[in-house]
Parts: C-alpha cells; structure tokens; sequence
C-alpha cells in the first residue's frame, strides 16, 4: 500500500482492518449510549439556523498535520492574526482542531482527556479565548472507535452523546466528524447518531460529515449534517486539486444554504503550488460555494497569501446568501468555463485554464444565464476593474490560471469602460537563435469603443522583440482587433527553459478614462526533436506536472524526491524505459511538426497492489490523438499510439479515472516519440 504519508488511504486501510478484525472474530459493533429520553427533535441545515453561507475558518491538519506545533499557542495565535490582519472582518469565523488535540485513552469515567502538553488550559480555557475575540470554535473525533492517525487516538463511536456533551460543555461550535476505524458500521447510521447527540446538547454545533463520499452523502446527508466531504483528502499539490475539483463541481445541484459540498479544505499558502494555481484554488472553491477553511499556518504566511485569502470579492461569491453551487457551462481541451447565479441576478463566471499553456476561454452572457440586454457591467474580481462587454466573456488565461469576473445586466454599464481582451496567437516556442512569429491580438468586447489604442511586447533582457505592423489604432469598435506581428529571438546558446514575455495594451474610454492591461506569458526555448525513434524518458520535456512527486524517467513514480522510484512494472512485466506519473499528470514535449507518432504501452504499476485507476491520454496541438480508456492494476498493460503528424507540441496526460488520485501510480512503459 503506497501514499501512507496521507491520511485518506491511512483512513481506508484502517477502517478495511476494522472490517476485517470484525468479520474474523465476529463481535457486534459497540452499542451507542442510549438517547436521552426526552431528546430534543434534530434539525439540520435550514431547518437548524446553521451554516446558511458555506463555514469561513481555519483548520491545522494541512500545515501541521500531528506534529508538535499543533498546541495551544498556535490555536490562539490564529484567533489574534484573524482579527490582526482583517480575516475576522472578512468572514472568517472558525478555529478549528483537528486529530491528535486529545491523549490516547478515556479517563476513567469514559471521557475524552485533551493531550495536556498540547493543551494545558484544557479545550475549555482555548474556546474561552477564541470566544473573547468574537470567534468561534471547531474540534474533532471519528465516527469510530479510533481516530486516523495512527497513534490511536479516541474515537466517537458507542460514546457519541457523552462525547457530544463534552464538546458543548467546552462551548464547541463546529464539529468535524471522520470515519476512520467504523466497524463496518452503517455510515447513516453513525452520522445520524452524532446529529442526534448534538440536538440533545441545546447548543447549536455545525456539523461536518467527513466520511470521503464514500457513500454519497450528498443523497441523504442534507437531514443530518450541514456540510459534508464529497472526496478523499486533498494534497498540497496541483494534481490533487485538480482531481478533487473535477470530482466536486458534478454535485452543484445538492448544494445550498445548510447543505454544502465540501471538497475539503484550503492549501493555500502550504508552499506545494504556485500563486497563480493558489488564486485558482481559492478562485474555484468560492465558486463551488465550498467551506473556506484555511489550511495554512498563517503565523508564517506571505503577503500573497493573505491577499489571496482576503480577497472580500471573491469570498461573496462564495457567501452569496442564495447559496448556488457553481455549475459547469462548458469544458474542453482544459478550457473551463463553471457559473454561479447569484441573489441579485448577477452570474460570477470562472474562466479556469487546467493546461500547461495559456489559452483563450470565452462563453457568452447568454451563456452563463443572464438575461438579453444592450450591455452588462463585467466586474474582475481579481484586478477588481468593472467594464463594460456587449456579450462576451473572454479572456486568454494563463497556465493553471483562473480569471474570475460578476457579470451582470446593469443599465449604468456606460459608467465602465470598454473591457478589451489580450491575445497571442502562434505560440510561445522559439528555438534560441531563430526568429520566431508571434502576433498579439488586442480586441474590444465592449459596447462602446476603445480610444487611442497602444500595445507593447516585452521580453527578457538580451531578447529581440520587434513589431512588424502597426502597434496603435485610433479606434477600435465592438469586436474588432488590433493584430500586430512581432519576431521574437533569444540570442543564441540560451538554455532551455521558461522565460517571461508581458504584453500590455493601453487604451482610453469614451469618457477619456486611460486603461492599461497587462498579459503576463512565458516564452518556452527549445530545441529541435532528435531524428529517428527516441525514448520519452531520455528526452528534455517542456513542461511536466504530477500529482505526486516528480514525473519519473524510466522508473515508476516514487511520490517524493527524485529517483525515488522502482522499476516499472506493469502486470508482472518488467520495462527499462519509459515514464512513471501519479494522477493527475501532464508532460509535454516538443515535437516542431517533425515527428510522426508516439507509442506506449501504458497500466497501473503494479507497486499499487489492488489499488489505482488511471486513464492514458495523447494529445497533440491540444486535440486529443489517443486514449486508453480507465485501466485497473488488474489489467494488463495496453499498447496506445497517437499519430502526431505536423504538431508543434505533444503532450502525455494521465487522468484519476474519475475516482480520485489515491494509488494512481501510471506507468507510460517504452514510451517513443519517432521523427
């Protein structure tokens, strides 16, 4: 069994050795402390009052998971910095513990003990503290009789309204329910046992399901709790978000005020991603109208971080009061377009590039749901601007960058200026030495014109970047563009890589307001593929992103440091070459329309055991070439081949297989590029 560095499948093998000690010896799984006889009714959700927007907070697992600066300071040192740093005036409410706040056993009368080295001043003395500073509190146990981590702590099942006592006595406000070590117990069962317990207290206690979606929760949890998990644990990495994404925006329709998705909680800030991919998480949780809870030690945290965290737009999206779950309008080639109607009509639209490469993302007001009108007031919520646009939402969005906007019909939409939409078409490859084409495009989506119209192209110093046409227009009206062509050279002996381009368009409203935009872009040196067959695995790549540890050449994926891997194997067959990828994955390569195909034989290392599933895809010039359809560890490997006549790029994708990325070890066995 691999990954058990992460509590998801530390979870799964526990509560499977449960199962299995359960089955084997046969004894009856405990009995839950009997109600009270005059128990309170259960309300959830609306019905309760509680968590009509999606819960703002904080929670520790994700930054310092069980280790020792999990105490007492840290907890009060988060309730200060929400106040200090205006998290508190934002929206943020709840600080929460996770695993580990406890010792290892009951004391003598059955009751949960707080770990006294962690917490001295006891639970209590900590919701005392948060409560002064206008917060509130969240713990946490298990719907089982131990907690996830390994250490054993106790968990809530047979002791639920004992437990729930405790936790109200505390003045506990939130709590986060697991399902770690259940007994194979019915999971409605124990979750509605726990709603239960916590009605008998009188105090009012948000409620948070965390049982992985293992067994839908959002088809029967909306009368039990007021949020609820819908995938495994999420990892401080691209391909885990991605995945857990993809997982979650499905179940918009189960979503509203006291019953969220919740696909688990923020890394922003952790340091596993970019800022530009920390923007998206944050970007596409709000508009999945997802719980924010932090996950990152904000004792330590960036300036960037906290403006990502703070950013008052894009959390009213997320606590638009209607409760709409962002639905998806449409996705394509890594193109997503997801819109969440909000109370006064307006639509927030997600703009959201998965690829490895800036691309253009455009849908329409019709599109998103609004109603037909002359124009619409266009409002980003990142450079927080308001323009105006005729219809058209478009934007060219970096790689794993998200451009989020609220549109909306708005008859003082002339009050805006015009938005306009930068562009660059003929890619960003240049071979160092040789010109390369580029032409940018800056073209008007409003209703009125663009003024005295500029652009400018930038690279890095040493660089030649030339226009050759025209970089002004006088004027541009609604849909027009100003094309300019440019060459773009490295000089010679520049070593591959990335390297920065900025264009920045200049224009004035009809008002005569001076606008500028800017579109950061990277520029990719190259060099040409070698001629004849060549391995994948010995290959320079442009660019590679892996859900966990590096993509590995000619070894399985180890999930950590680099040559970590063993030998690819692929039902019982042993391979020397090729690429070892954890889902979700992409690897592109540079192919400069000389090469004809690529071939694999690609499968589930067999280092997974029963577990994985991952799908293979070949795509060149982003149109899919090949797939291989969901492959299992039980299955042999498939040969897969994609002809990539004439294409500039391709690129090896491989996917969860729509279950998650737990044990997704894909192996792209001899892997070939032949030109």
């Amino acid at each position: 069994m691999r990954h058990l560095h992460t509590r998801t499948t530390r979870r799964r093998l526990l509560g499977a050795l449960a199962a299995a000690v359960l089955c084997a010896t046969g004894p009856a799984a405990p009995a839950a402390v009997a109600a009270p006889a005059a128990a309170p009714a259960a309300a959830s959700g609306v019905d309760a009052g509680l968590a009509l927007t999606p819960p703002m907070g904080f929670n520790n697992w994700n930054s310092t998971h069980c280790r020792a600066d999990f105490n007492e300071a840290m907890v009060k040192g988060i309730a200060d910095i929400f106040v200090e740093r205006g998290l508190k005036d934002a929206g943020y409410e709840y600080v929460n513990l996770d695993d580990c706040w406890a010792l290892p056993s009951r004391d003598a009368n059955g009751k949960l003990v707080p770990d006294p080295v962690r917490f001295p001043g006891g639970i209590k003395a900590v919701a005392d503290y948060v409560h002064a500073k206008g917060l509130k509190i969240g713990i946490y146990t298990s719907a089982g009789t131990k907690t996830c981590n390994t250490a054993g702590f106790p968990g809530a099942l047979g002791h639920e309204y004992s437990d729930a006592q405790q936790f109200a006595d505390w003045g506990v406000d939130y709590l986060k329910y697991d399902n770690c070590n259940n007994q194979g117990v019915d999971a409605k069962q124990r979750y509605t046992t726990m709603r239960d317990a916590l009605a008998a207290t009188g105090r009012p206690i948000v409620y948070s399901i965390c049982e992985w979606g293992e067994n839908k929760p959002w088809e029967w949890a909306a009368d039990v709790g007021q949020l609820w998990r819908t995938t495994g644990d999420i990892s401080d990495n691209w391909g885990s978000m991605l995945s857990i994404l993809k997982q979650n925006l499905p179940l918009a329709p189960h979503a509203g005020p006291g019953r969220w998705n919740d696909p688990d909680m923020l890394e922003v800030g952790n340091g596993g991603m970019t800022d530009t991919e920390y923007r998206s998480h944050f970007s596409m949780w709000a508009v999945m109208a997802a719980p924010l809870l932090i996950g990152s030690d904000l004792r330590s945290a960036s300036e960037e971080t906290f403006d990502i965290l703070g950013n008052r737009e894009v959390i009213a999206v997320d606590q638009d009061p209607l409760g709409k779950q962002g639905a998806v309008v449409s996705s394509a080639g890594g193109r997503w377009v997801v819109a969440k109607e909000m109370r006064d009509g307006s639509r927030a639209v997600a703009l959201f590039n998965e690829s490895g490469s800036a691309q253009r993302i455009t849908t329409s007001a019709a599109a998103v749901g609004l109603p037909a009108a002359d124009a619409y007031t266009m409002r980003d919520l990142w450079q927080h601007r308001s323009y105006n646009t005729a219809g058209t939402i478009s934007a060219t969005v970096p790689a794993h960058g998200t451009v989020l906007v609220r549109v909306q019909a708005d008859g003082r939409w002339a009050q805006h200026p015009p938005a306009v939409e930068l562009g660059l078409e003929g890619g960003t490859l240049v071979e160092a030495g040789r010109a390369a084409a580029l032409t940018s495009t800056v073209t008007d989506l409003g209703r009125t014109a663009a003024k005295r119209v500029s652009v400018a192209l930038t690279g890095p110093e040493g660089w030649s970047v030339k226009a050759t046409s025209p970089t002004s227009s006088p004027s541009l009206p609604t849909g027009r563009s100003l094309r300019t062509k440019w060459a773009v050279k490295a000089p010679a002996g520049t070593p591959v890589g990335s390297y920065g381009l900025t264009l920045k368009a200049s224009y004035r409203s009809p008002t005569g307001v001076r606008v500028d935009s800017v579109l950061p872009l990277s520029a990719t040196v190259v060099v040409p593929p070698p001629s004849g067959t060549s391995g994948l695995g010995d290959l320079a790549w442009l660019s590679a992103t892996n859900g966990w540890g590096p993509v590995e050449r000619n070894t399985s994926n180890g999930e950590s440091d680099a040559g970590d891997g063993n030998p690819i194997t692929i039902g019982g067959v042993v391979y020397g070459t090729g690429l070892g990828v954890h889902a979700e994955s992409a690897v592109e390569y540079y192919a400069g329309g000389a090469c004809e195909a690529v071939t694999a034989r690609v499968g589930v290392d067999d280092e997974e055991g029963a577990e994985g599933t991952v799908a293979f895809e070949i795509w060149a010039d982003g149109v899919k070439a090949a797939s291989s359809g969901v492959l299992t560890n039980a299955m042999p490997d498939r040969p897969i081949t994609a002809d990539v006549t004439g294409a500039q790029v391709v690129r090896l994708v491989a996917t969860d297989g729509g279950d998650g990325v737990t044990s997704d070890h894909g192996d792209w066995a001899e892997a070939r590029l032949s030109c």
